[in-house]
């Protein structure tokens, strides 16, 4: 494991930080120069305009019905998101409430996770977070950690007033950095009952330490005096500067994780208009919160079940395996799936997503 971590810092060290901007991308600040600005006007995002047509990355199911809706969060802002019902369904239903990765959106993985788990008999909704995809707020394309984790509570709220659910059986399921917003969530929203991440990103620690915890303090001041110095020119300008997203050309040199990243964000099997890694990638200056805002910081006090789903191969999956030592109870597991990547968690093209073992650990929890 430690040849395996030296390997991959060691390529990382090779490529620009643009390619680590992925899905850290105000983390760096060294972008593609010129870079597109997010300028563009949203209209009033309060009132959103969903998009009528299937226009996701996987195939629409015959076993559920589809439908879109809105709802707001404790900040008032109006969050969009597919809900799946099973068909044929009776009496109240367990729910799961889904989101991720980090920089995509609710027509990518986080709905493929939400459409399979209604063919499996729970009432799903795969939710666009705040300021990202059809969800409202401004300025776009910003991460929050205390705002993002209160978008997996807000969809609580949602679930527990439908007429169709039981507000006892409600669980989350958070994919990449929304993982570590989903392990947030669950430890101050006593109403989630199971949580369940796959391929899981801790986005402040990344953020305020780099990859393996490389950053040190120094290094972390000089980001900051970037940072910053983007704000001012931000404010200035009036529109907040794009750090971009997966590169449109991929360097032979990459390291196989941002390959893999290519792999679904630029190329048929992923790519989505409104995603942020298939385009111009987060504002600059996002990362600034996640390094001042530590998440998981009361993981330890999750009394629900929680279940870390992780790739044996994943540059990632330090980040599950320390999230799972913080935890507490016989009622927490670390699963890691042999020989599967970071990106193979993202859909089922490798068979790497254990939808059997998923679907077990939520009947168990959400009964």
């Amino acid at each position: 494991m430690l040849q395996l971590k030296k390997k991959i810092w060691l390529d990382m060290k090779k490529i620009k930080a643009i390619f680590i901007m992925v899905f850290v991308s105000a983390l760096f600040l060294n972008a593609f120069a010129g870079q597109e600005s997010n300028s563009r006007k949203e209209g009033n995002m309060q009132t959103l305009e969903l998009t009528k047509e299937w226009d996701k990355v996987f195939p629409k199911s015959e076993k559920v019905l589809h439908s879109k809706v809105t709802f707001k969060n404790r900040y008032g802002i109006t969050l969009a998101a597919d809900m799946y019902i099973p068909k044929g369904a009776k009496g109240k239903l367990p729910a799961i409430a889904v989101s991720g990765p980090f920089g995509a959106v609710k027509e990518q993985s986080s709905g493929l996770y939400a459409q399979t788990m209604a063919e499996r008999g729970f009432l799903t909704v795969a939710f666009d977070p705040s300021y990202t995809g059809e969800s409202g707020g401004e300025p776009r394309f910003v991460a929050s950690p205390d705002i993002n984790t209160e978008d997996f509570c807000a969809a609580v709220d949602f679930l527990s007033n439908l007429e169709i659910v039981d507000p006892e059986r409600i669980g989350i399921i958070g994919i990449c950095g929304w993982g570590g917003m989903a392990i947030n969530a669950a430890a101050i929203d006593t109403r989630i009952k199971a949580t369940l991440t796959s391929t899981m990103y801790d986005m402040s620690r990344v953020s305020a330490n780099g990859y393996f915890d490389s950053m040190d303090e120094n290094g972390r001041y000089e980001l900051k005096k970037r940072l910053n110095e983007q704000r001012t020119m931000d404010f200035k300008r009036g529109s907040c500067e794009l750090a971009g997203g997966v590169p449109d050309v991929l360097p032979e040199d990459a390291p196989q994780f941002v390959k893999d990243y290519y792999g679904y964000y630029k190329t048929k099997r992923g790519y989505h208009k409104r995603s942020l890694n298939s385009n111009g990638g987060w504002n600059k200056t996002s990362a600034l919160s996640f390094i001042n805002m530590p998440i998981l910081c009361y993981s330890s006090e999750i009394r629900s079940a929680v279940l870390l789903i992780h790739g044996e191969k994943a540059h990632s999956c330090y980040f599950s395996k320390d999230a799972f030592k913080k935890l507490k109870g016989d009622n927490k597991e670390l699963l890691i799936i042999p020989g599967a990547s970071h990106v193979d968690l993202y859909d089922n093209q490798a068979g790497a997503i254990p939808f059997d073992k998923i679907e077990s650990f939520f009947r168990e929890n959400l009964k």
